[in-house]
């Protein structure tokens, strides 16, 4: 079991992007990606795709088609950018307002499935909203149209 948090990255009047932290890492997981990609010369285009798409996001708002569905059809999984790529950064797409960012990787396999890293960043995703949810439904989270309130750490 990790402990983490929700971490508020940005907010626009379109979208408020949030990630996750382990509480035992000094990164996040939005920086954990950005860290391992923002200056690797092979994958520097793909980068900054996603990038752009998440400039977007924020002036826009998480709509539909910005994203891949990538998880299950029960899960708010999804993955940037749409097009083709190398490079797959995985969230949580709650609504067009609410969008909590995670980690990614490159696209060596034909599933995230296939690669236990990938499918390592969704499991993650998935078992996080299971979280938001029970949080809601308890009580201690509280998803309104733009934002998440809740002051509590998950147990992951």
């Amino acid at each position: 079991m990790s402990e983490v948090e929700l971490l508020l990255l940005d907010q626009t009047e379109n979208c408020t992007v949030y990630t996750i932290q382990f509480l035992s890492d000094d990164l996040n997981e939005f920086e954990k990606f950005v860290a391992k990609f923002q200056e690797d010369a092979e994958l520097k285009a793909d980068f900054r795709i996603i990038a752009k798409f998440i400039d977007q996001i924020l002036d826009f708002g998480a709509l539909e088609r910005y994203f891949r569905p990538e998880g299950k059809m029960k899960d708010s999984v999804v993955a940037l950018p749409t097009l083709r790529s190398k490079l797959r950064l995985y969230g949580l797409r709650l609504s067009d307002k609410i969008l909590i960012l995670g980690n990614g990787g490159e696209k060596r396999t034909r599933t995230y499935d296939e690669d236990d890293s990938l499918k390592g960043y969704v499991l993650t995703l998935q078992r996080f909203e299971e979280l938001l949810t029970e949080g809601v439904n308890n009580g201690s989270v509280v998803i309104t149209e733009k934002e998440i309130e809740t002051d509590k750490t998950f147990e992951l």
